[in-house]
């Protein structure tokens, strides 16, 4: 059965709320997830724009497990590249005591052009930086008088502390097929995105990871997970949906501009850009629509056979009160389909 999970975004353009009244809003909405039934919270980390702008997820993550109850927490993700490595372990077994368990560490390599230029970190390195930085964090997880000698990193020996109980939860993300595999095979749980490469590439994304998984199955006898996330939002009838449409249109515009180009930003925000595919194309792959539109599109997905789908349902829409109803509305009237198990009937 595929759970939900809701990211909770940190989106800013067209509001007139204060940052601060967003994440005030934000936090009330990881609240109304929890209350719902929805299975998991994510949260992002990007800086110096004003899309997914949250320059601190592990404070964040933290703070919703204070404001709520159980639900597990994700973050979606931590660019390894942008830390020091050596005091990250050490905050996330922190983060970990003090959750008591309900943060997962989604880790990745980063995205966008524009944070990587201005934290001065070489897109060229990203790989091999996180590689590294992946298995530092693994070694100061599970062992102690930890020394190292690397391209990136050289220390002494040393012990992070405090010392968590339990080893913290990592999910690693990865976009490319290839890389899909390659990450799954070796046994790791998966965050992916087809951003707008839609179903299509979702689709080559979970044959890929299904194949790794399979390996990674008869290797170790555990088979790892994958959460996809998506943008969603049903609205109340169909003039809601177009205009909430294009307001998730003109936040991929803006995406679009700090992930594939150095980015065009003033005073911290993201600039909208015009894209290759109109307004009526992105309607056809974004999960936006009244309640039967949308239990038709995300048929499709979890036939994949994915184990989490993780829900933008924020999107920049200025509206608090928009964004908690249309999780009602999702609740109440979606999810119930999918958790009897009646995806054949969504599709």
């Amino acid at each position: 059965m595929t759970t939900f999970n809701v990211f909770i975004s940190c989106h800013h353009f067209s509001d007139p709320r204060s940052h601060e009244q967003l994440f005030t809003d934000l936090v009330e909405q990881a609240r109304h997830a929890e209350a719902l039934g929805y299975d998991a919270l994510s949260v992002p980390e990007h800086h110096f724009v004003n899309i997914l702008m949250n320059p601190d997820p592990l404070m964040f993550a933290l703070h919703l497990a204070n404001a709520t109850s159980h639900v597990p927490i994700s973050t979606s993700v931590i660019v390894l590249p942008f830390h020091d490595i050596r005091r990250f372990a050490g905050q996330a077994m922190l983060a970990d005591i003090l959750s008591g368990g309900r943060i997962e560490l989604g880790i990745g390599r980063g995205a966008f052009a524009y944070e990587m230029g201005r934290m001065g970190v070489e897109v060229s390195e990203t790989r091999d930086r996180f590689d590294e930085a992946l298995a530092v964090l693994e070694a100061l997880f599970d062992g102690e008088d930890v020394g190292w000698e690397g391209k990136y990193y050289n220390f002494e020996p040393i012990t992070v502390m405090p010392r968590s109980p339990r080893r913290p939860k990592i999910a690693i993300a990865a976009l490319g097929p290839e890389a899909i595999y390659h990450t799954t095979r070796k046994g790791y749980d998966l965050q992916t995105t087809p951003l707008r490469g839609g179903f299509a590439l979702a689709v080559k994304q979970m044959e890929a990871f299904h194949r790794g998984a399979d390996e990674a199955l008869a290797a170790t006898g555990k088979r790892p997970k994958i959460s996809m996330l998506r943008s969603a939002y049903v609205g109340r009838d169909d003039a809601d949906v177009r205009e909430k449409a294009r307001l998730v249109y003109e936040y991929g515009q803006r995406f679009t501009n700090g992930f594939e180009s150095p980015g065009t930003v003033k005073k911290g925000e993201l600039e909208i850009i015009e894209l290759d595919y109109g307004f009526e194309d992105a309607m056809h792959q974004l999960i936006v629509g009244t309640r039967d539109e949308i239990i038709d599109k995300l048929g499709a997905y979890v036939e994949l056979g994915m184990d989490e789908l993780a829900l933008d349902m924020h999107l920049g829409i200025p509206s608090h009160v928009d964004v908690m109803e249309s999780m009602e509305r999702f609740a109440g009237e979606v999810m119930p389909v999918f958790r009897d198990g009646k995806v054949a009937e969504a599709v």
